[in-house]
């Protein structure tokens, strides 16, 4: 195995340590005009590496380095392909979105401090980056530990009983999943001696050991990534950590977990499980679209609804290990992509609201003035997304998944998705109902004040729902990238 190009090696160093740093010197020198401006001109910087390692692997293919130039079982080896980088281009995107909203709404609000908001943030960057290219067993569950720890603290972030609370919950959860996983580590390594993703991928040790190593880390991952049905921590977390925080968490933080599911259970895991048990994690994660679009539909708080969205929208990535066909591998990491911008926007919309009219009830919406149109409008778009209408990027994934599930006979499966996308437009709508209805004029009820919206703070979950948006257009260019790295269990 050859080395890469210096500037690749260079490019990863700085998607590793460059947020770490930043949030160093955010701590070091707390100059508004630095804090505000460092971690804006880092997310640049990084969309810019992200843009050239992605050129670089249309040319040679997945990208595998090893720290210390030692490779697995020696080294610590990182491995980039096509699901990699899909997920390291949603945090650049969505990191760049908060960065710029949090100078603005972070430094209106008395509930928290913006050093330390931005510190926990900039660290928890570090530890997503880290471990999406994570290639061996010990190292992802460190990083694991370490994004919990800095998500927790943005939720506790606001302080108050319902905060601590909420972060307690959240706490006890990461804690019993951490378990579950460890346990599940230590199994593979008492049987195997290995850790190194690539070495347990050609070794054969396929038994009731590895079965069961498998469900103890899945387990403990569903936990961690609030999967169905063990995602009691997420709507009240998601709910009562800061707006910003909650795009994050939803966005990046849960996916992180459902991201680790699927790289074990199509990696080194593949073949390890019998079929029955890729059906059921798929009928959990269709249960897990039921039960979170009928909670979403009941709520009446706008930050409940797309925290319920969010326990929704996460069953579709398990659909790829029943279906495992080049189509359901595009469309999972199509379905993540869009999704990953949707929920942020809504989430910074959902925070503006809060912010110009003081709360998030959903009848609230229509007691504001023209000026929450715009706030309006970015729901609208990121909801046509999460729908899967056309011409959206969820649109193009969700058809993925239904001709994935067409092709391969399994044809409940297009059923759930196209039931998803009914029940997920159930509740987009309801929302924007509340949204564009006239006040009754004898309801007794007055109209709210609504404060001034910064223009920091609008345009950054607007962008991001129009990427959602835009992603419906680019399908067609970006196959090539979405085919790097396939696992072998999926069909060509």
């Amino acid at each position: 195995m050859t080395d890469p190009p210096p500037l690749v090696m260079a490019g990863h160093t700085a998607l590793l340590l460059g947020p770490l740093i930043c949030g160093l010197l955010v701590y070091l020198l707390p100059w508004p005009r630095f804090r505000d401006a460092a971690p804006i001109v880092l997310s640049a910087g990084l969309l810019v590496v992200l843009w050239y390692l992605s050129g670089e692997m249309l040319g040679t293919g997945p990208v595998t380095l090893a720290l210390g130039g030692h490779f697995a079982p020696l080294g610590i080896e990182l491995h980039v392909d096509a699901l990699a980088l899909a997920m390291l281009w949603l945090t650049g995107l969505v990191g760049l979105a908060v960065n710029v909203h949090i100078t603005a709404s972070v430094n209106l609000t008395e509930r928290f401090g913006p050093e330390g908001f931005r510190i926990l943030w900039l660290v928890l960057w570090s530890a997503l980056n880290a471990l999406f290219v994570a290639a061996d067993l010990f190292n992802i569950y460190v990083l694991l530990e370490l994004s919990a720890i800095t998500a927790i603290a943005l939720v506790a972030v606001s302080r108050g009983p319902e905060a601590v609370a909420a972060a307690t919950r959240y706490l006890f959860f990461a804690l019993a999943g951490s378990l579950f996983f460890l346990l599940g580590v230590a199994l593979v390594y008492a049987k195997t001696g290995l850790l190194a993703l690539r070495g347990l991928e050609s070794l054969q040790w396929h038994g009731p050991a590895s079965v069961f190593a498998l469900g103890l880390m899945t387990l403990g991952l569903a936990m961690k990534a609030a999967l169905f049905p063990v995602h009691a921590w997420l709507p009240r977390a998601h709910a009562i950590a800061p707006s910003a925080a909650s795009a994050l968490l939803s966005a990046l933080v849960a996916k992180a977990g459902v991201y680790l599911v699927i790289r074990l259970w199509s990696g080194p895991f593949d073949g390890h499980w019998p079929e029955f048990l890729g059906q059921s994690m798929a009928v959990l994660g269709a249960a897990g679209i039921a039960y979170g679009s009928i909670q979403a539909i009941r709520q009446s708080r706008l930050k409940l609804v797309i925290a319920y969205s969010t326990v929704a929208q996460l069953g579709y990535l398990l659909l790829v290990l029943p279906l495992a066909s080049v189509l359901a591998w595009h469309g999972v990491i199509y379905h993540a992509l869009s999704h990953g911008l949707a929920k942020a926007a809504l989430f910074l919309a959902a925070g503006n609201v809060i912010f110009m009219v003081g709360n998030d009830r959903l009848e609230s919406l229509s007691r504001g003035d023209h000026r929450l149109a715009g706030n309006a409008m970015v729901m609208a778009l990121a909801g046509v997304s999460l729908a899967g209408l056309p011409p959206s990027g969820g649109f193009i994934g969700k058809w993925w998944l239904i001709n994935a599930a067409l092709e391969s006979g399994q044809w409940w499966w297009a059923l759930v998705v196209g039931g998803g996308g009914l029940l997920t437009a159930a509740y987009v709508f309801r929302v924007l109902r509340y949204a564009m209805a006239e006040p009754h004029p004898d309801d007794g009820r007055p109209d709210l004040p609504v404060k001034r919206l910064p223009r920091r703070m609008f345009w950054p979950p607007m962008l991001l729902a129009l990427g959602a948006i835009a992603l419906g257009f680019a399908g067609q260019w970006l196959v090539p990238i979405l085919a790097l790295g396939r696992p072998g269990n999926i069909a060509g």
